[in-house]
């Protein structure tokens, strides 16, 4: 049977571990293919020591080379997810849905108990992947995307829900 969509192949293991310096390039790359307005590599610098964030990476192994990032950040028992992108060649593999549920965990691991995100209204395929995590909408940010401009929905999880 062949891979399909958001199934990892048998001999491919995800690993998601902290985001360094050396890895700041690479986000970069990803960051500017994946959004239309995306952050400067200067914005992700300062995020791998920030206190009370969360800068993750994602590889396959064993290959090297990183195929996603995400990055949150809290305040007291609530987060919000800032971001989360996945390398174009390496979609489909899961890739994100495994950030995804590290960031959670981990998350949760600080006392957690609810996560924000923006997410663009048209971006279906990341709107099936947290509703299939347990976030729900809970409004409509208007022309809130730039380039081009687009409601942003406003979703939340929280924890036992």
């Amino acid at each position: 049977m062949g891979k399909g969509r958001g199934e990892t192949a048998p001999d491919v293991k995800i690993v998601v571990r902290p985001a360094s310096d050396a890895d700041i390039d690479a986000v970069g790359l990803i960051e500017q293919a994946s959004f239309s307005d995306p952050w400067p590599r200067a914005g992700f610098e300062p995020l791998v020591r920030a206190p009370r964030c969360l800068f993750v990476v994602a590889q396959e192994a064993p290959a090297d080379g990183i195929a996603g990032y995400s990055i949150a950040r809290w305040i007291e028992d609530e987060a919000e997810l800032l971001n989360i992108a996945v390398a174009d060649e390496q979609r489909g593999k899961g890739i994100g849905g495994k950030m995804l549920d590290h960031v959670v965990s981990k998350l949760e691991e600080h006392g957690i108990r609810h996560i924000f995100l923006e997410v663009r209204d048209s971006n279906t395929s990341a709107r099936e992947l947290y509703r299939s995590r347990g976030f729900r909408e809970l409004s409509r940010r208007i022309g809130y995307y730039r380039r081009p401009t687009e409601d942003a929905i406003v979703l939340a999880w929280r924890k036992g829900a």
